[in-house]
């Protein structure tokens, strides 16, 4: 009887609906939204941007590099140094090659670490370097 089963009792035959169809559609659609979602990565520190009056909203989608007041260059929570860039946006953008690469400097760092970060991604792919962008506030 397919989608319909008997069940016999005291009260006599009554019809129940299968529910294992339901709850296989269920766990299809949760892999779906789990294995579509993007998850946004944080550089996991906190960075005081400068105002920009010329700011605008970027994508989500991006290579997100800080650096601290103090001189510290951080990627996905944790300290890197400055000969790791390079290796890191090459493989990063060997996945994708369209990700822009957003600088989040506080507005207390020094500028010349910035500048080198910026020639260290712009060297990751040197025929064809990636955008390059520095977060401010809005």
């Amino acid at each position: 009887m397919g989608r319909f089963r008997e069940k016999s009792g005291e009260e006599g035959n009554e019809a129940s609906v299968d529910m294992s169809p339901l709850i296989d559609c269920v766990f299809i659609l949760l892999i779906f939204f789990i294995v579509t979602t993007t998850f946004v990565e944080e550089t996991g520190v906190d960075v005081d941007k400068p105002q920009a009056a010329s700011s605008a909203a970027l994508d989500k989608n991006s290579i997100m590099i800080a650096l601290t007041k103090e001189g510290d260059i951080r990627y996905g929570g944790r300290g890197i140094a400055m000969n790791e860039i390079r290796p890191l946006v090459r493989r990063l953008l060997n996945g994708d090659p369209s990700l822009p690469v957003i600088i989040e400097a506080d507005e207390g760092s020094k500028t010349g670490l910035m500048i080198q970060i910026l020639d260290e991604v712009k060297l990751a792919k040197p025929d064809d370097p990636p955008t390059v962008s520095v977060a401010t506030r809005m």
